[in-house]
């Protein structure tokens, strides 16, 4: 039985095209939706408070999320839209390799399935700019169902 649905979501159109499936499922098994977006982490640097310290070591390095704060605004928006629908989801802001934290994500948090949409890329620019969704579905120990971007053209 399908409990918990993950829905890997990027901030494009091609991603959301996931949602109207998850949607079925959820309501289907009465479900719970997780989305999950994945940002860059960036090293930053804050000052210390300690001014005795020579300017050079004033500064931490410090990770910093810049992208954190819009993506959970993003995700917000798609929770309280399923919520309108009657279906229980929430969001989670992960940091890193898309693919990597997608996959390590979903194995260790009780997740039935993974609801994905293919950009659709082929030929060159497929293995030029590498498919997370190619990479979730070939690492992934839950299964994964994969939508095909509107328009996409199979590729040989």
């Amino acid at each position: 039985m399908i409990k918990q649905i993950a829905v890997p979501l990027d901030g494009s159109k091609l991603a959301e095209c996931a949602l109207p499936y998850a949607e079925e499922i959820a309501k289907g098994n009465n479900a719970g939706v997780i989305l999950v977006s994945v940002t860059e982490r960036a090293i930053g640097y804050r000052p210390m408070d300690d001014p005795s310290q020579p300017t050079k070591e004033r500064l931490l390095p410090e990770a910093v999320g810049k992208k954190e704060p819009q993506a959970q605004k993003y995700l917000d928006k798609w929770v309280k839209a399923l919520a309108t629908k009657g279906i229980k989801a929430k969001s989670e802001v992960l940091m890193g390799n898309p693919a990597e934290e997608i996959t390590n994500y979903t194995k260790n948090s009780e997740i039935d399935i993974i609801v994905m949409s293919s950009h659709g890329r082929s030929g060159p620019s497929r293995w030029a700019y590498g498919s997370v969704a190619d990479k979730v579905f070939r690492a992934s120990c839950v299964p994964v169902l994969m939508v095909k971007a509107p328009g996409c053209m199979p590729g040989f």
